[in-house]
């Protein structure tokens, strides 16, 4: 055998042991590529990081479409509300007023303004009465003063809420009232409470007649503002004025008695407990420096 055949045998055995080398190396590591001289694996967690990616997309797009829809129920809220409660063109027409506040409400707080200022003028004319120099009972003067301005307030009051629901003002005729209080049997003071107790009495229950119609329409703004802060004063009243009419009774329908009635806050008509009383006026103290000085004391 020639050389040139020997050296030929020789390329063509190491050229079939490389290949059943590489052959057995894919063989044996079938999951391995080699790059650059490093071994590298396909692992199965790169499996798991792409479903893990698919799934973060697909959660992003149902945070997106629920963003979308929860921007669209206010979206929605808004135009029912521009539909429900459209705001007047017309400027003769309140733009606070609401559905709740009916034509009934709005007539019978008129009404009830009327009976505050009717009860407020004829307490006036107690007052200008018992002022009187030939009556002059300065402490009935200055009560039925008091108690006029409180109805003339609670008139105001009742202005004001119509005003803030958007209501109309409109106030009625106001009937004169009686001049003169003195009366045969009772006296004027006897006759001048009794008549400010059915007075209170009246008011009660037509506070009562209002509270009525706002729970007819479904009010509850109205009904909680009568409640707070007109009906609960109208009760206290009730027994204040049915206080002096008791004391009046045992003191006598005439005499010097009826000045010891002092019914008005002004002159400290409260004892420790906080509920009214009547003073008893003392016998007169002689006229004397000192009497004088206990009279001041106790006027």
């Amino acid at each position: 055998m020639s050389t040139a055949t020997l050296m030929a045998s020789s390329l063509a055995a190491a050229g079939a042991s490389a290949a059943a080398s590489r052959t057995r190396a894919s063989v044996a590591i079938p999951s391995q590529r080699s790059v650059a001289g490093v071994s590298l694996r396909a692992p199965a967690a790169r499996v798991n990081k792409i479903s893990a990616s698919r799934l973060v997309v697909t959660r992003a797009a149902a945070d997106t479409e629920k963003a979308s829809t929860s921007v669209a129920k206010p979206f929605e809220g808004i135009m029912e509300a521009k539909t429900s409660f459209p705001v007047s063109d017309n400027r003769s027409e309140s733009f606070a007023r609401t559905s709740h506040f009916s034509k009934s409400c709005e007539q019978a707080i008129n009404e009830q303004i009327n009976i505050e200022y009717n009860i407020s003028y004829i307490y006036h004319a107690m007052y200008a009465y018992f002022a009187r120099d030939n009556v002059y009972l300065p402490g009935l003067a200055k009560h039925f003063q008091h108690e006029s301005g409180e109805e003339r307030e609670h008139a105001e009051l009742l202005m004001n809420y119509q005003i803030m629901r958007g209501g109309r003002v409109e106030l009625q005729a106001i009937m004169p009232p009686q001049v003169d209080f003195d009366h045969p049997e009772k006296g004027d003071a006897l006759y001048a409470f009794e008549l400010s107790l059915s007075l209170e009495k009246l008011n009660n229950d037509r506070l009562l007649i209002l509270h009525g119609v706002a729970d007819e329409a479904n009010d509850a703004n109205m009904m909680d503002f009568i409640e707070g802060e007109l009906l609960m004063d109208q009760v206290k009243s009730v027994q204040k004025v049915a206080e002096y009419v008791s004391a009046l009774r045992r003191m006598g329908s005439k005499g010097d008695a009826v000045v010891a009635l002092r019914p008005n806050d002004a002159q400290q008509g409260l004892d420790a407990a906080g509920n009214r009383r009547v003073r008893q006026m003392r016998a007169p103290p002689p006229a004397t420096v000192e009497g004088e000085q206990l009279r001041q004391a106790n006027a």
